[in-house]
C-alpha cells in the first residue's frame, strides 16, 4: 500500500493504536496530521521519527468534542496540505464504568460526545476538502456488538450508533467517499491496563481461538488498508479484529 502525495488525518493519534495508525500511514510515504488531546509526548515524538526520515508530519493539541478544535484543525491540515484524503478517527473511550442505577446525564452526555459527536464533527469538517476516492475509517468496538461489559452501557452505545452511522455515511457519501469502521476485542493498550481487571484480561485472552490479546500495531495495519486504495470495493463495513473471540 502506497500513500504518496495523500494527506490524513488521524485523531487520537499521540498514543497506543492512533500512534501506531502515525507510523504505519508515514512507512506508506503518508503526509500525516495528528490530533492528540493529552498525550502530546507520543504525538511530538512520532512527528520528530516521520521528519527525521524525510517524512511530513505535524502535530496538533484538541478537543474534537468542541466545533472550535475541530474547525482549527482542519482548517491547519488544508494550510499546510491542501487537501484531506483520508480520516482515521481513533479518539474515544470509556471514561469511567458506570451502571444505569448511577447513570448522570452529565456522563452519558460525556460518553457520547467523545466517541460519537466527535467523528461527526471531524467527518463534517473534512468532507469539502475531501477529492474523489478520499476514505474515512471511524472506530467501533466489540462492545458495540455485544454490549460491553460491566458498567459500560453507554460506551457500547455510541459504539453501536458509530456502526450504524458508519453504514449511513456510506450510503450517503458513496461514490466519492468510502467509509468504514474498526470493531477491536481485547487489545493490549492503555484503555484495558485503565479499565479492565488483569484477571479478565487473562480469561479473555484464554478463550480467544489466538489465545492472546491483539495489538495496536495489528489493529493499525487493519485501519490504514480500509484508508487505502487496495480497499476500493469496501464500504459501509464495520470490520471485526478480535482474534475470533466473537464472530459477526
Amino acid at each position: 500500500m502506497s500513500f504518496d502525495g495523500k494527506t490524513v488525518i488521524v485523531t487520537g493519534g499521540g498514543r497506543d493504536i492512533g500512534r501506531a495508525c502515525v507510523m504505519e500511514l508515514a512507512a506508506a510515504k503518508a503526509n500525516v496530521v495528528i490530533n492528540y488531546h493529552a498525550s502530546a509526548d507520543g504525538a511530538d515524538s512520532a512527528v520528530r521519527e516521520i521528519t527525521a526520515a524525510g517524512g511530513r508530519a505535524f502535530a496538533m493539541q484538541g478537543d474534537l468534542t468542541k466545533e472550535e478544535d475541530v474547525k482549527a484543525l482542519v482548517a491547519k491540515t488544508v494550510e499546510e496540505f491542501g487537501k484531506i484524503d483520508s480520516l482515521i478517527h481513533v479518539t474515544g473511550g470509556l471514561i469511567a464504568r458506570v451502571t444505569l442505577a448511577d447513570m448522570t446525564l452529565e456522563h452519558w452526555n460525556k460518553v457520547m460526545d467523545v466517541n460519537f459527536t466527535s467523528l461527526m464533527l471531524v467527518s463534517r469538517e473534512c468532507l469539502p476538502h475531501m477529492p474523489e476516492g478520499s476514505s474515512i475509517v471511524a472506530f467501533a468496538s466489540q462492545a458495540g456488538r455485544d454490549g460491553g461489559g460491566g458498567g459500560a452501557s453507554v460506551y457500547a452505545a455510541s459504539k453501536g450508533a458509530i456502526m450504524t452511522f458508519t453504514r449511513a455515511m456510506a450510503k450517503e457519501l458513496g461514490p466519492k467517499i468510502r467509509v468504514n469502521s474498526v470493531c477491536p476485542g481485547m487489545i493490549d493498550t492503555d484503555f484495558h491496563n485503565t479499565f479492565t481487571k488483569s484477571e479478565v484480561r487473562s480469561h479473555v485472552a484464554g478463550i480467544t481461538p489466538l489465545k492472546r490479546e491483539g495489538t495496536s500495531e495489528e489493529v493499525a495495519k487493519l485501519a490504514v488498508f480500509l484508508a487505502s486504495d487496495a480497499a476500493s470495493f469496501i464500504t459501509g463495513a464495520n470490520v471485526d479484529i478480535n482474534g475470533g473471540l466473537l464472530f459477526s
